[in-house]
């Protein structure tokens, strides 16, 4: 009886579903890893993906251009409210966000999908969230976002893709930092 009981739970409240996720986050085995950075001469011409033509929307109404960061590592979170795996990683997110956010180099686009952009910011507000509430500012190129939630992509200062990760994942370990940090060296 107790097993239907959580299941019923872990079945109706996304928060439930969010706490059994972050539980399996712990582990680290769904850890997605930004590639190495492979010579240029001996890349095929189509193998490495650059800057797309995308934008964003701050909360107060300015356009952010990603053509216009390179330099910059760029890390994409596109998210929604209602999202049980999102929610999960979110606390990491947030603790990378806290890490990184004096870094002038770094970049943060977290992108809200809500239908209702009000719900989105209700969850950042409740959950006591500090990352950039960002909205798409038209459409988003499929090279970043293929439709599944979470995904995550990060940027190098070139503007290329360097990881490219549906689903959830950790991003408050210390070896994301690193890889982040080797980013920042190139």
């Amino acid at each position: 009886m107790l097993l239907v009981v959580m299941f019923l739970i872990l079945l109706i409240s996304p928060d439930a579903k969010a706490w059994l996720m972050r539980q399996i986050l712990s582990t680290g085995l769904l850890n997605s890893k930004i590639e190495e950075r492979k010579s240029e001469r001996n890349l095929p011409e189509n193998n490495s993906v650059s800057v797309q033509n995308f934008s964003v929307i701050d909360d107060k109404g300015k356009i952010i251009n990603i053509s216009d960061l390179k330099g910059k590592v760029v890390f994409i979170n596109f998210w929604a409210s209602w999202c049980p795996p999102c929610r999960a990683e979110f606390p990491s997110i947030q603790k990378f966000y806290n890490q990184y956010k004096g870094n002038e180099n770094v970049v943060f686009f977290t992108v809200n999908l809500d239908d209702e952009t009000a719900k989105g910011k209700e969850y950042l507000l409740k959950e006591e969230l500090s990352i950039p509430f960002l909205i798409p500012a038209g459409n988003i190129p499929k090279e970043y976002f293929g439709g599944s939630l979470p995904t995550t992509v990060v940027l190098d200062k070139s503007g290329k893709i360097r990881m490219h990760h549906a689903g959830m994942a950790d991003y408050s370990k210390d070896s994301f930092y690193q890889q982040i940090n080797d980013l920042l060296n190139e």
